[in-house]
């Protein structure tokens, strides 16, 4: 394999499987979950690294290691000696989130190399899609070995999002969810993030009505174990633990806890059959790049994004 090659990754547990199979070349490690919390349409910026140091802080107690973090990124001020950039991201909207701003960084840094993309999802023969740490040696080197190479129009879709991500106008990204690119889970991906928005008739977000189902569908005992099917039945977003059971708690009104049983309450009967919105009573308040999602809920009749009342100016 070629040594001029550098690898970015979605993650640790990644960079360490791809070091084990020998993948030579030099690593950056992508440590972050962009998908929440506020975020600077300009990445190589002190003001970017505070506003995600805040943020992870406040809302999940994570204290980023502000020198490893740049000295990772500081990988990328001597790129000269690479012969290709290849990325490793997968089908899920928190991968992709992330994606697009590595391309924005490499576009801000003015790097042009060739970038190739190994993204996993669908797996012939397998039911569930797949994370790129799950395939098998055999199934990771035929990812690799068919990686693909984005062109100067790809590049542009994704700084092109990664701004709008990062502006007050997220119907903006509709018209991306079907363009065609080389990403083939980006349609996806953004319908799922608009989907995140409150529904306008029951205030819930896609992945909230989806975990209340569960309650609703099986009989569950603990929120730690609403949180492994909530993980298992997630779809498109990818979130981890600390994410989901963010969602989880906030979504207590909805349900209650007792003989080791958690089930849902009258409230969460109501939410279900969309008769009232409650998207102020949950009162989730998480930002999305620059969008603060309770100022908007999605109109599924409109397939967009208006402004909540309440919140309007």
């Amino acid at each position: 394999m070629n040594e001029n090659i550098l690898h970015i990754t979605n993650g640790g547990n990644l960079t360490g499987y791809l070091k084990d199979l020998s993948y030579a070349g030099d690593y950056l490690t992508w440590h972050e979950m962009l998908c929440e919390g506020p975020a600077n349409r300009l990445i190589n910026s002190d003001a970017f690294i505070k506003v995600r140091k805040d943020f992870l802080k406040e809302c999940y107690a994570i204290e980023v290691d502000e020198y490893q973090y740049k000295k990772e990124l500081h990988k990328l001020d001597d790129t000269d000696k690479y012969t290709e950039i290849v990325l490793w991201f997968e089908y899920d909207l928190f991968c992709h989130i992330n994606m697009l701003a590595v391309l924005s960084l490499l576009n801000e840094k003015k790097i042009n190399k060739p970038i190739t993309l190994v993204c996993s999802g669908r797996i012939a023969n397998e039911d569930s899609l797949k994370g790129l740490s799950e395939l098998t040696p055999e199934q990771l080197d035929s990812h690799y070995k068919n990686r693909i190479k984005l062109t100067e129009e790809d590049k542009d879709i994704a700084v092109n999002i990664w701004q709008i991500y990062c502006g007050k106008d997220h119907n903006l990204l509709k018209k991306y969810i079907t363009k065609k690119s080389s990403f083939e889970y980006l349609g996806i991906c953004l319908k799922a993030h608009l989907e995140r928005f409150p529904d306008s008739r029951s205030g819930l977000s896609t992945l909230e009505h989806n975990i209340l189902s569960l309650l609703d569908k099986y009989e569950v005992k603990s929120k730690h174990h609403l949180l492994g099917y909530a993980l298992n039945y997630q779809g498109y977003y990818g979130f981890g633990d600390i994410q989901l059971m963010r969602i989880i708690d906030n979504l207590a009104i909805f349900y209650v806890e007792e003989n080791d049983t958690i089930k849902l309450n009258r409230k969460g009967h109501e939410v279900l059959l969309g008769h009232k919105n409650y998207a102020l009573e949950i009162n989730d308040n998480m930002i999305y790049g620059n969008v603060n999602r309770l100022d908007f809920q999605f109109n599924k009749k409109e397939n967009k994004l208006i402004k909540t009342i309440l919140h309007g100016d």
